[in-house]
């Protein structure tokens, strides 16, 4: 890359410096406060900090259950309950979705721990040839599976001109040092094979209303979306969204988006530059793009 594609998006080395901006943070879970096996210590610090000061934080993640099954997940990562006033999930939208179809039939694609999702709710789980809809919340095994271990299940749906539910809008995640599928690529296959999908998470507008409504709730008043602040590490999902709600975005760029442009450096100041080299590719062809960037959040 040249130097003219490095990034004139302002990286910050603390978010002490735009937070007394904003009444109130959207915190993606992870990428941002855990990589999906342990806390990401700097940014617990960051919320409990700014927790301290009077700002209101909902942790918003496009986890495909409700948050009282997320809770306990991110607590078995190390991510206490002190860095938050809350946590909205796309679970949490698409069990609303499912319950305004009471007795509908729904065929499952997910893993089992994701079936907490239906929980309570009066739908019926079928086989593909009973179903009017199909409910997806990701692979059933993502250490193994890719999208297209499913396209033949996804031709079959089309068949039944099934309309699709996803849970999870994430195309990819990390998981420690891998990045693994998530169910929004197998949505993604379905759509681009002619199949109709409608999406219970970010960057879709649903979650960002209940998510606001959560914090004004909290707040005891009505707080503008200019004075909240969306951190997030997915350009599709976190910063798109935000941008769609009227809310600012800060960009923290794991190695879900880094690492497809070729981010390495042998020295801080060569690592530096490619970063900003690859946030300035990432956003290059966007219509939309965050305020700010964040190598990792901390105070």
């Amino acid at each position: 890359m040249s130097d003219e594609l490095i990034s004139d998006i302002p990286f910050l080395d603390s978010v002490q410096d735009i937070a007394g901006n904003y009444d109130a943070w959207l915190v993606d879970l992870w990428g941002v406060m855990h990589n999906g096996v342990t806390a990401i210590e700097p940014a617990i610090q960051a919320c409990e900090r700014y927790r301290s000061e009077g700002g209101i934080i909902i942790l918003l993640s496009n986890a495909p259950r409700p948050q009282q099954s997320v809770r306990a997940q991110i607590e078995g990562y190390g991510v206490p309950s002190s860095v938050d006033d809350g946590i909205v999930t796309s679970g949490d939208v698409t069990r609303f979705m499912l319950a305004s179809n009471e007795g509908g039939n729904f065929h499952f694609i997910g893993p089992r721990r994701d079936r907490t999702l239906f929980e309570g709710l009066n739908i019926n789980i079928v086989g593909v040839d009973q179903a009017d809809a199909v409910l997806l919340t990701g692979l059933y095994d993502d250490t193994t599976e890719t999208p297209e271990s499913y396209r033949g299940r996804m031709n079959e749906l089309l068949e039944l001109d099934l309309p699709m539910i996803c849970a999870n809008p994430d195309i990819k995640v990390e998981r420690g040092d891998e990045v693994i599928y998530a169910g929004g690529a197998i949505a993604a296959l379905y759509e681009e094979m002619g199949g109709k999908v409608v999406y219970g998470g970010k960057p879709y507008r649903p979650i960002y209303d209940l998510a606001m409504r959560r914090i004004n709730e909290l707040a005891g008043r009505e707080i503008p979306p200019e004075r909240i602040l969306a951190i997030g590490d997915g350009v599709n999902t976190d910063i798109k969204g935000a941008v769609g709600a009227h809310i600012d975005p800060l960009f923290i760029p794991s190695g879900v988006h880094v690492e497809a442009v070729g981010v390495k450096g042998a020295n801080a100041a060569e690592a530096g530059k490619q970063m900003r080299q690859a946030v300035a590719a990432l956003f290059r062809a966007k219509d939309f793009r965050p305020i700010a960037c964040q190598r990792q959040l901390q105070w």
